[in-house]
């Protein structure tokens, strides 16, 4: 077992990806079809972070002393939900880039990616239904789980591209913190650690530690992903950096920002995230209105604030001492990106 949470997705992301890899290939003998589907989606999925979401179901299974084999199509159902969302997410928010790369869209067209998008929610249900190893009520109640999660991510879509729509930014932080848990928190956390301590027979204490402890932290996760975006060093590097105040993007900064600014600051604010602007200097004139306000300062101190909670819910069950240990990490991991 890796001593730290960043070890563990590094030992074991090849073979994760090999796994999902293995829903793309060799599904067709029609060399059209592998150019308008597989192909293309195979590409983009294997365009991923560290697959967090599948190794934490999996390391879930383990805490409670299950098979971490046993969780692995569970684990990539979550996964090709993330896909799935992220390729019709892009389409929905008018991306260009995703992880440094054109998104798909982009590249295949919009009907193609949106067809790909598709395929790629169809696997969240096969992939369980297809296991062989799992029984009928086991299966019931995961894809019972992925269906919630499913639901609870399109809510948050929802508050997300209707505030677009409206053009509204007269938002609470508490209606931010709403969106961010439906649209994130569920499929980052809560329901991949829940399934995979279903999958490995655990308790329902330990199910519902871990489900909270998720929720927590896949919270924990989008607000520091966010903040990445504006201040992140490593990602100066990247074409999409601070493409958030781009795309107008109602985050907890930018929430906090236009609640807290004086007038002109929140008009000018205003303007910048209306106006699809990429230019640099542009950009950092946020990030300076961000940072006067406090609201950088916030989001990071909230992100702790999230994270010594999750903590304290796994405080009350009894756990595989080595994962837990990893779990603990990974949520110091979550909010630790910024260095």
């Amino acid at each position: 077992m890796q001593s730290s949470f960043t070890e563990f997705l590094s030992a074991h992301l090849n073979e994760i990806n090999a796994y999902l890899d293995t829903y793309f290939r060799h599904q067709t003998d029609s060399a059209d079809i592998e150019q308008y589907l597989y192909a293309p989606l195979g590409h983009y999925s294997a365009n991923a972070g560290k697959r967090h979401r599948p190794l934490i179901c999996m390391l879930a299974c383990r805490a409670v002393g299950g098979d971490w084999n046993r969780a692995a199509t569970c684990a990539a159902a979550i996964e090709h939900f993330q896909t799935g969302a992220l390729i019709h997410d892009d389409i929905a928010d008018n991306g260009q880039l995703r992880r440094g790369e054109p998104c798909l869209h982009i590249t295949e067209g919009e009907g193609i990616a949106i067809n790909c998008g598709d395929y790629a929610l169809m696997l969240v249900s096969a992939a369980v239904a297809n296991d062989p190893d799992l029984d009928a009520p086991l299966k019931v109640r995961l894809i019972q789980e992925l269906t919630a999660m499913t639901a609870r991510t399109i809510e948050g879509q929802a508050l997300d591209l209707g505030w677009v729509r409206d053009g509204r930014f007269d938002l609470s932080i508490e209606d931010y913190l709403a969106m961010a848990t439906h649209k994130t928190a569920f499929y980052s956390g809560a329901t991949p650690l829940a399934c995979g301590a279903i999958i490995g027979g655990g308790n329902e204490e330990q199910i519902s530690a871990l489900r909270t402890f998720g929720l927590h932290t896949g919270l924990a996760f989008q607000i520091q992903d966010d903040l990445l975006n504006l201040v992140g060093k490593k990602e100066a590097r990247n074409k999409d950096f601070r493409c958030d105040i781009t795309e107008g993007k109602r985050t907890l900064v930018a929430v906090h920002a236009l609640n807290y600014a004086d007038d002109a600051s929140h008009d000018e604010l205003m303007d910048i995230l209306t106006s699809g602007t990429t230019d640099p200097d542009r950009l950092d004139r946020a990030v300076q209105i961000f940072e006067r306000t406090g609201a950088i300062a916030y989001a990071h101190s909230y992100s702790l604030d999230l994270t010594a909670h999750a903590k304290a819910a796994l405080e009350s069950v009894e756990l595989d001492p080595q994962c837990e240990d990893l779990l603990l990490g990974m949520a110091d991991f979550f909010v630790e990106r910024l260095n």
